[in-house]
């Protein structure tokens, strides 16, 4: 069975956007730009391209990462690219590759960071920190376009 696994480091371009389903669970966007640099041969010159990913996330994660993660926050992500059709109010149809992130965390090259861990009841279910950063702004149906 073909893997589709995928790791980018990068920036958030803003901050992180946290929502509910309508089942309650969690979710979250976020853009991650990363830079590729690169001395090019014939001029001795240094030249940069830098690419933009979306980043979904979903549950426990997505709320953790909105309570501690920012705009300009350096941060690793790994999970798998998935793409996601939906249709505008107009009758638009519109597509998006986007990576259904598995982790995102703080990158630890340039900064340090504190790690709080989530209080667990017995059972071993979640229960979520409370909210530091990030406020839920709606719930929207799994099937619409949620951001």
């Amino acid at each position: 069975m073909p893997d589709n696994t995928v790791t980018i480091v990068g920036n958030i371009t803003r901050d992180p956007e946290l929502k509910f389903l309508n089942s309650g669970q969690a979710a979250i966007r976020l853009s991650v730009a990363v830079n590729r640099r690169w001395q090019n041969r014939q001029t001795q010159e240094w030249e940069e391209r830098v690419s933009y990913f979306d980043i979904a996330g979903y549950g426990p994660m997505a709320e953790n990462a909105a309570n501690s993660l920012s705009k300009g926050t350096r941060v690793v992500v790994t999970g798998r690219l998935e793409q996601r059709s939906w249709e505008t109010e107009n009758g638009d149809k519109r597509s998006i590759v986007e990576i259904n992130a598995d982790e995102i965390a703080p990158s630890l090259r340039f900064a340090t960071a504190v790690v709080t861990r989530t209080p667990r009841p017995e059972g071993g279910s979640y229960t979520p920190a409370p909210a530091r950063n990030a406020e839920p702004t709606s719930t929207y149906a799994f099937d619409e376009e949620p951001f």
